[in-house]
């Protein structure tokens, strides 16, 4: 229910993923490239032939005070031009944000330049990990996980103005084309009053399984989720390739009585736009 492709910043190609959901025995799968769904149309054939539940699925980055917030969205009608036109400004958004991040670093004596992150991309939608590889290729760094420990994290970083919508305005959004939104990996990025600011602005759901979540984690968002009448949900959060040592893909996930629970709320939600319409 958290995958990324070559679509974004992943290196599994979208058909890719679902050979692998395939070979892992998985019923589902969910491809969540950042601010994009292309991937869901490039793979749905290959599902379809495998026998796989493809679950329309984007992660949408928003504003929340001042930081981001990772917003996933599943079963939204994959067709609809309203949720398109809203991801293409989103990309645009993407764009101006690395470059502020690429200036960045120019400060910090590297040599870099948009047009080379832009390259790294190969078309995907562009974002930090395109630049930690480029760094990476040009020496300034020996991984692209050192890149973002030295330069790229939020803490490095520090205030990168960005052009993204208010997480509010991305739940209402997602609902309008009868989709779930959920909060993505929250361990690492909000505090519980924060999550609780989530739940007023109506999200739907928690990303409660998580590689970056330990045990204690998982209980305290689930209960969340148990408390509050919450989807509760879970992922890889993969971004590795096919052939890498170990892949998340396949080892973290989450029962399907949870993603039966979150089509029967998006049926029932398109069902209410219908009437409306």
């Amino acid at each position: 229910m958290h995958i990324h492709t070559t679509c974004s910043d992943g290196k599994l190609t979208p058909q890719e993923a679902v050979e692998v959901a395939k070979e892992k025995n998985l019923t589902s799968l969910s491809i969540t490239d950042h601010d994009t769904y292309k991937g869901y149309f490039e793979a749905k054939d290959k599902a379809e032939a495998l026998d796989i539940e493809l679950i329309p699925g984007v992660e949408i980055t928003s504003s929340f005070g001042d930081k981001e917030a990772h917003i996933l969205a599943y079963y939204f009608d994959p067709d609809t031009n309203y949720l398109e036109n809203f991801l293409t400004e989103q990309r645009t958004a993407r764009k101006d944000r690395i470059k502020g991040i690429i200036r960045k670093v120019q400060k910090e004596g590297l040599n870099v330049e948009y047009d080379e992150v832009w390259a790294e991309a190969n078309g995907a939608n562009i974002g930090r990990p395109h630049l930690a590889r480029v760094l990476t290729q040009k020496g300034y760094v020996s991984s692209p996980k050192e890149a973002f420990i030295r330069y790229l994290s939020n803490q490095k970083l520090g205030a990168i103005k960005n052009y993204y919508p208010d997480y509010k305005e991305v739940i209402e959004i997602v609902k309008n084309v009868g989709g779930a939104c959920v909060i993505a990996h929250p361990g690492k990025m909000y505090s519980l009053k924060e999550i609780e600011a989530f739940i007023e602005a109506g999200i739907d759901g928690i990303e409660c399984v998580h590689p970056s979540h330990n045990f204690a984690l998982q209980k305290k968002y689930t209960e969340l989720c148990t408390e509050y009448g919450l989807l509760m949900t879970g992922g890889s959060d993969t971004h590795e390739a096919k052939d890498a040592v170990y892949m998340n893909l396949g080892v973290v996930t989450i029962a399907c009585k949870h993603i039966e629970k979150m089509k029967k709320m998006t049926e029932q939600r398109k069902s209410i736009i219908e009437i409306k319409n």
